[in-house]
């Protein structure tokens, strides 16, 4: 028997959904989802193509109490920018819970991927950054340096914002474009360790295979978001930034230990305090968090299915009364 099915562009997405506080609340719900421990998650398929500087995701997860559930192709080509294409594309697709069968299909070209991912950035400093963050700096001049302090702003409300990247052109063009939307003072800095010693919030946004914040940088009330490690032989922190950091804190331990950074830091030994807490475990207070403002606090995000399922079930609740996109009968 035939069902419709809701087809959405990435135009049509981007005008139903933003970055905005609703959506970090969504995202945050995923984490309190999976401290429960109710969720279905299996482990992220994941596709490396060193030929071409490429890779491929697959993520998926079944949340209780959802009407559905999603499974995302997010491929990465790091080339893309020589080209004038972005670096990440994919889509969703979302299927009913209940039947299995086809509810939506999200063309979106990695939009929603980057929000959802942007909106974790902020559920990480919402819950363990300093109360008070004058200066957040980021490491990497991409989309997501651009999104991750968009999303930190809306929880930690920073006045000057700091970049630093390898192309000095591209760090200066991503500062004008964050001041260009944020109320901030932005500039750029030719050296990380300056970044970090003036920000209290730092996000690592880039494809790293080797460090790019020293672990000699970190200070006291110091807290970093590293979000870039989401493949094995990927590493933005020095492996003993781990160690010295007051409180680490996994999106998923399973995950960190094959390719976050902790798989860095267990391969140089210098990680010895077992299977991590995850973010959602310190959300709900099953996990201690930031005990004072003086505190080194190092969030290791690896992006999960949950976070998927979830943003795509907001867009689903959001599309409910409206005729946005294209049904297709299948």
């Amino acid at each position: 028997m035939a069902h419709d099915i809701r087809v959405l562009t990435e135009a049509e997405l981007r005008g139903l959904v933003a970055l905005d506080i609703g959506l970090i609340d969504v995202i945050e719900g995923a984490f309190v989802a999976l401290a429960k421990g109710d969720v279905v998650m299996p482990p992220v398929l994941s596709m490396e193509l060193p030929m071409v500087n490429g890779e491929v995701d697959v993520k998926t997860a079944y949340i209780p109490g959802l009407d559905g559930f999603a499974i995302k192709v997010s491929p990465g080509f790091f080339d893309n920018a020589k080209l004038g294409l972005p670096s990440l594309n994919g889509l969703m697709v979302l299927f009913s819970a209940q039947t299995g069968q086809v509810m939506a299909l999200f063309l979106d070209n990695g939009y929603l991927t980057d929000i959802r991912t942007a909106a974790a950035g902020a559920v990480a400093a919402r819950h363990l950054a300093p109360a008070r963050v004058a200066t957040a700096g980021v490491i990497g001049t991409g989309v997501q340096a651009r999104l991750q302090m968009q999303a930190a702003h809306l929880v930690r409300p920073f006045k000057r914002l700091i970049v630093w990247g390898r192309d000095g052109q591209r760090a200066a063009e991503c500062a004008r474009d964050l001041a260009n939307v944020l109320p901030v003072e932005a500039e750029t800095v030719s050296d990380p360790a300056q970044l970090v010693a003036e920000s209290q919030l730092v996000v690592t946004t880039t494809p790293a295979r080797a460090p790019v914040l020293r672990a000699e940088w970190l200070h006291l009330g110091l807290h970093i978001t590293a979000m870039g490690s989401d493949q094995p032989g990927k590493n933005e922190l020095e492996p003993e930034a781990l160690a010295r950091a007051d409180l680490y804190v996994a999106d998923r331990a399973t995950q960190v230990q094959s390719m976050g950074e902790l798989r860095s830091a267990i391969d140089a030994g210098f990680w010895q305090g077992g299977i991590p807490a995850e973010l959602g475990q310190v959300i709900t207070g099953t996990a201690p968090g930031r005990r004072s403002p003086e505190d080194i606090t190092i969030v290791d995000l690896t992006g999960t299915g949950a976070q998927d399922t979830a943003i795509a079930s907001h867009v689903h609740a959001l599309l409910q009364g409206r005729d946005t996109g294209t049904v297709i009968s299948a």
